[in-house]
């Protein structure tokens, strides 16, 4: 015998649990029956009876269901198929026919099997071939049902796949930017301040040894991402020295919630680009985290002179936008807007989860 899985004898318990129930129900039908008409039988008899009708049934199903699987009733052999359930149909009812004549026989001895199996003939032969048909249905539906689902869980899984390569892609483009813009603000402190420019170099390896090592995760906790911005907050603050002052007001409830990988940092820097780097004067950056029910409020806003038309077609953002959308779908929420006070604010709403 076989070795089952344990799938394949749940199936067979609940296939036995199924005709078990049909014959049950049929022998308190056939028992009621019997004593209306004046001819009664007991309820051992009327179960035996009922029960073997069934059995027989469920026995020849498991070859009626195999020929339904090995030969579907679909294009291009339509044809050939119903030819072939034709006959398997006829040969089904004189199975059924056979079998049961015989279990009658020896149920009933008082009635030889060809007069079993002539009372059947009369009685049953095209009930039978409706329940071939209706087995071979029943079949037809469970597969094109099994079928459907693994179709869309390969068409889900292919999205999958799809999303992830197009989120690495983004975060490929997004490292060398951050990288390219580090290096430049270093280069242009080598002239004048040496020290500082050493300072930075060493901060910068720190954040690319965390970079490299975060390079495959798209989402991080929000505790990571803000040491990682703040090491990067430390390199620009060395770069602007008393020019530039960072806030970072981040709500102690936020800090295990998960956010897409490197999502501040482009904000940080386009905030200190744009709303810092072109005035002589002294800056302040705000950088804001909080719940508010079940979203994550991120925000980043200066003092400077606002935003223009441009600024937000940028790497950085422009980025952040696509791995938002990628990761959340309509579900996040992304903005740049003039504060009315002066400066600029870029907000993210995203769900808020933990790991």
């Amino acid at each position: 015998m076989p070795n089952l899985t344990r799938q394949s004898w749940l199936r067979a318990l609940i296939a036995f649990a199924f005709w078990s129930a049909l014959g049950l129900a049929f022998a308190s039908q056939f028992y009621f029956s019997r004593a209306q008409f004046g001819v009664p039988v007991s309820w051992p008899f009327a179960i035996a009876y009922s029960l073997a009708d069934w059995y027989v049934f469920a026995a020849l199903s498991v070859p009626t269901i195999w020929l339904a699987r090995k030969v579907p009733i679909e294009r291009p052999d339509r044809a050939r198929a119903v030819a072939l359930h034709a006959a398997a149909s006829i040969a089904f009812s004189f199975a059924y026919m056979a079998v049961r004549g015989a279990i009658a026989t020896r149920q009933s001895p008082d009635a030889s099997f060809a007069q079993n199996f002539t009372f059947l003939l009369f009685k049953t032969s095209l009930l039978n071939l409706v329940f071939y048909w209706g087995i071979v249905a029943a079949s037809h539906a469970f597969d094109y049902a099994k079928q459907s689902r693994e179709r869309e869980l390969r068409a889900a899984e292919l999205e999958k796949r799809l999303t992830q390569a197009r989120l690495q892609a983004l975060q490929m483009q997004l490292n060398p930017h951050f990288l390219f813009n580090t290096l430049h603000a270093i280069s242009s402190l080598m002239h004048h301040d040496v020290e500082a420019a050493d300072r930075m170099l060493v901060r910068l390896s720190d954040l690319l040894r965390r970079a490299l090592d975060t390079s495959d995760t798209q989402e991080v906790t929000l505790r990571e991402e803000i040491d990682f911005l703040s090491r990067y907050a430390e390199i620009e603050q060395t770069r602007f020295g008393e020019r530039l002052k960072i806030e970072m007001n981040i709500a102690p409830d936020t800090l295990d919630a998960l956010v897409p990988n490197l999502v501040l940092q482009p904000l940080l820097e386009n905030a200190i680009r744009h709303g810092i780097e072109p005035h002589a004067r002294a800056g302040r950056i705000e950088v804001n985290a909080r719940r508010a029910g079940d979203v994550l409020q991120l925000e980043v806003r200066d003092n400077g002179s606002g935003l223009n038309g441009n600024v937000i077609e940028g790497i950085g953002l422009s980025n952040t936008r696509s791995r938002l959308t990628q990761l959340y779908g309509q579900n996040q929420l992304f903005s740049a807007e003039n504060i009315n006070t002066g400066g600029a604010r870029v907000r993210v709403e995203l769900p808020f989860h933990t790991s």
